[in-house]
């Protein structure tokens, strides 16, 4: 394996760079569970064309970015978020981030502007591994794991096209040089 780190619910997997799977292509996913019953998780820096108002008629000022999480439940949506003081019922997958809540008292801070896109982020769909998968996929070294990271890096709207960089780059030299490897080997 290419790091010794176990991934743990918080955890951040982050794809190797030539990746074939385009729902993973360079991804960074934050992991919501991770327990002997499977892997849930969210694809951070895959950005939808849709906005929350979109997908939300309730909310018809919410133009908050939806990302798409992953390829399950592609007709769901889902929200992390880092003000637990203000949505309660939240599980904390990681310090400062927690995942869901209540979404009425989410539906009056979208409405009344008092959440910003730096606080919350939404999803379309989810990434899941059933129980062994993601072990497999790290004896392949399809992915790196770490759980060195700030909640305001992951919670960072503007930041898609860097973060697997970034994420990759803060992993260390014995991994800083991957973020220069082409997407495609052949064009080397």
């Amino acid at each position: 394996m290419l790091n010794k780190t176990q991934p743990t619910k918080g955890s951040l997997l982050i794809s190797e760079p030539f990746m074939l799977d385009p729902n993973f292509k360079r991804s960074v996913v934050l992991l919501a569970e991770h327990n002997e019953e499977g892997t849930i998780g969210y694809v951070l820096n895959q950005r939808s064309n849709l906005l929350l108002k979109d997908v939300l008629p309730d909310c018809p000022d919410a133009n908050f970015p939806i990302y798409v999480g992953g390829p399950v439940g592609a007709d769901t949506l889902h929200f992390i978020h880092c003000c637990d003081e203000r949505i309660s019922g939240g599980q904390e997958i990681s310090k400062g981030i927690f995942w869901g809540g209540n979404f009425e008292a989410l539906l009056l801070l979208i409405n009344t502007q008092q959440i910003g896109q730096d606080e919350i982020k939404f999803f379309v769909g989810y990434s899941g591994w059933e129980p062994g998968q993601l072990d497999r996929e790290l004896e392949q070294n399809s992915w790196l794991v770490t759980d060195n990271y700030k909640a305001a890096f992951v919670m960072n709207a503007n930041n898609e096209e860097g973060l697997w960089k970034e994420i990759v780059a803060n992993l260390g030299p014995r991994f800083a040089h991957i973020v220069n490897f082409p997407e495609n080997p052949l064009w080397n």
